[in-house]
């Protein structure tokens, strides 16, 4: 007996002593585990051989509890697994998805309290994701997150394209430099927005895009943010190390938990070749399967409305001027004079469903229809809009059934000015008025500092208000289209209503003085990583003056860019943005943005670096026909694409949408020419794209 029991320690010590390793299925990335002498939890991450992850620790620091769980473990289990399957989202860049990985579950127990957490790692060909599990347990069962102990080690001082680390807002513009310059830069990296709280001069955001001197891209994110709050990375840029900072509640606590629960997981896809970061479904493969049992009412939508007009300020949301405040039920919109300015008109919106009907579109998305936009911004108002009084110049059942004799649908608008508790007690009677009405999409919104009071809209308790939305829309089988919400994390693979969000700096700022000419062709990279964004693309005139003299602001980029945003800026949501106006001067390139689908069966990455150009082709789901897109940064370019992606043996006529000689997206924006020619799988084409600017091209199959 006593001889059995020396060789079981002998074992056990063997297992605590050495690094547990995990490969992908391709054998490309190594994984390690380990444990320092203190029982501090540790991983690294190799690709062929060379470090792409430095061993970096992993944890948790517990409020008002001396023994936070960070060291004092022991390994006392270890599973292993493979996975290997192929799945069809409902909607998406692809209609077939492989999920292939290998994986390793380590279960610790701290010596000390007998606590357990297990540790997960799943390592695809493209990268890693490793997530926090908390079994159940009497000896850790209610527990406070003081913070999120883990690190992201460096192996040099990359080139970074990152937006500051933030609380409540992720609408910036990129800036691009070393990590080692981040503190020196961090303050011009700044700009002002409805609602922001930053917490560190080396704070970032994920998905944060790097790429190191010797050419490895290498993107830091999260997957499943479900119950939990959103975690920015803190740089130590003297050791460059990135140490996770989850976005606290009001009481500066980051997480109330309860076991059993698990994390969202942490990823990191790398590769020599930025396209296949473009490629990679790793973060949505780390979400759960579809949990909707129907989803034949989930339509991928493509859609105009009165929204550009706002933005620029030719129109308002608010019906008058006449009243200092707005309190409903008490405020009689009746006695009131009208603006002039009102966009949301029963006759304009149906000039718009004409529009929409006339060139074939979905849908029909109308902002300040409803009561109180007079003074909903910047007053943190609880109680601002009730979700179903309609302004006295918006017919609610003469527009339905006016979009319903066209065969269009109406969007529905749910701005929640940042009162996520006013918006959930309206929000059943809301979706039942949707229903009536023949709506069966929300574009929702939360603009300014988050209700209740002190909240931030990254916080545990707020991100579960989001959840809770879509969770509750797909009980009334309505789609979702969040605006200043949480960004995606792959969530949409779960509740495929979840069809789009904002959560970035989307065409909106053009308005506000425009974004860099680069911007688009670093989006795919970062944002787009956990999902698509609804950027609303497609604005034609760049001179924003000529529709309001005094916004003095430019679109910084050409007519042939918007274009080929349909393609590079994926999202089964799309807007047609501008103006019909607009549009009516330049119908030769509409023809393309009536012409592009918003649901694809397969695409491919034909060149990419991000921040300087991107070219995607997209094949339709519903016929042979493809579409390609490119968008440019700052410098001409010019450039030899293959056609090999199109069928051997078939015939096909493009369309192509490019900048003109002299096209430029600052002194000649609208300079574009549309070209024909027969092609084949065997052609290649040489395109030049100008500053801020790029080419869209149509390829349907002759037949």
């Amino acid at each position: 007996m006593k001889k059995i029991a020396v060789i079981l320690v002998v074992v056990l010590n063997l297992f605590n002593g050495y690094a547990q390793k995990l490969k992908s299925p391709n054998g490309a990335f190594e994984m390690d585990f380990s444990l320092s002498k203190s029982g501090e939890p540790t991983y690294a991450l190799y690709l062929k051989g060379k470090e792409v992850i430095k061993p970096s620790k992993l944890g948790f620091y517990i409020k008002d509890d001396k023994k936070s769980l960070v060291n004092d473990f022991e390994l006392i289990n270890e599973a292993r697994g493979a996975h290997n399957e192929m799945w069809n989202p409902v909607w998406g860049e692809e209609s077939a998805i492989k999920n292939h990985y290998n994986e390793l579950a380590v279960t610790l127990k701290q010596k000390e309290t007998n606590r357990k957490l297990i540790v997960r790692f799943r390592l695809f060909d493209e990268g890693l994701g490793f997530r926090y599990e908390f079994p159940e347990q009497k000896e850790l069962i209610y527990f406070i997150i003081k913070e999120e102990r883990t690190e992201f080690a460096m192996t040099g001082d990359h080139t970074a394209l990152w937006i500051p680390g933030d609380y409540d807002t992720q609408e910036y513009d990129y800036t691009e430099s070393k990590l080692s310059e981040i503190r020196s830069l961090f303050k011009s990296a700044l700009t002002s927005n409805a609602s922001q709280t930053q917490f560190s001069e080396t704070g970032v955001q994920t998905s944060l895009m790097m790429k190191s001197a010797d050419g490895l891209y290498i993107n830091l994110h999260e997957a499943a943010l479900i119950n939990y709050s959103l975690m920015n990375l803190d740089l130590d840029d003297k050791n460059m190390v990135f140490k996770s900072h989850l976005t606290p509640d009001a009481r500066g606590d980051k997480g109330h938990m309860q076991a059993p629960f698990t994390s969202p997981w942490r990823t990191i896809i790398a590769s020599y070749d930025a396209r296949d970061i473009l490629a990679s479904r790793m973060t949505l493969n780390l979400n759960d399967p579809c949990k909707l049992e129907d989803t034949s009412w989930i339509k991928p939508v493509k859609y105009v409305g009165v929204w550009w007009e706002m933005i620029t300020g030719k129109s308002s949301w608010a019906y008058t001027d006449d009243v200092p405040s707005v309190q409903l039920g008490i405020t009689d919109y009746a006695k009131t004079k009208p603006n002039g300015k009102h966009g949301a008109t029963t006759k304009h919106v149906k000039e718009l469903i004409d529009f929409a009907a006339l060139h074939g579109f979905d849908g029909v998305l109308v902002e300040g229809w409803n009561q109180g936009w007079e003074d909903w911004f910047g007053h943190e108002k609880d109680y601002v809009f009730d979700f179903v009084s309609p302004y006295p110049d918006f017919n609610v059942v003469e527009i339905e059934n006016y979009a319903k004799s066209k065969g269009v649908k109406m969007i529905m608008h749910h701005e929640t000015s940042g009162s996520t508790r006013n918006y959930e007690r309206h929000l059943d009677k809301a979706f039942r008025f949707m229903n009536d009405h023949g709506y069966d999409a929300a574009k929702t919104g939360y603009v300014g500092n988050i209700l209740p009071l002190g909240e931030h809209h990254y916080s545990q308790s707020i991100i579960n208000h989001y959840q809770f939305v879509i969770e509750k829309a797909a009980d009334y089988k309505i789609m979702i289209n969040a605006h200043e919400a949480v960004r995606p994390t792959g969530i949409y693979r779960t509740y495929p209503n979840m069809i789009g969000n904002e959560s970035a700096r989307g065409t909106e700022f053009q308005a506000f003085g425009g974004s860099k000419a680069n911007h688009t062709t670093i989006l795919p990279f970062t944002r787009l990583i956990g999902g698509p964004m609804d950027y609303t693309p497609g604005v034609f005139e760049m001179d924003i003056a000529k529709l309001n003299p005094d916004n003095n602001s430019h679109v910084n980029a050409t007519i042939a860019n918007q274009l080929a945003l349909y393609v590079t800026m994926y999202s089964p949501l799309q807007m047609a943005a501008d103006l019909p106006e607009n549009y009516n001067r330049f119908l030769d390139a509409f023809q393309f943005i009536k012409d592009v689908p918003v649901d694809w069966s397969t695409t491919k990455y034909l060149e990419a670096e991000p921040g300087y150009y991107l070219t995607i082709a997209r094949k339709d789901k519903n016929s042979n026909n493809w579409f390609v897109g490119n968008t440019n940064g700052y410098n001409k370019r010019s450039a030899t694409i293959s056609l090999d992606f199109l069928e051997k043996g078939k015939k096909y006529e493009a369309t192509i949408y490019a900048d003109a000689k002299d096209a430029d997206y600052k002194t000649n924006p609208q300079a574009y020419v549309i070209s024909n020619q027969k092609v084949t799988n065997k052609t290649k084409l040489k395109m030049t794209s100008a500053a801020g600017g790029g080419y869209a091209i149509s390829i349907v199959e002759v037949k």
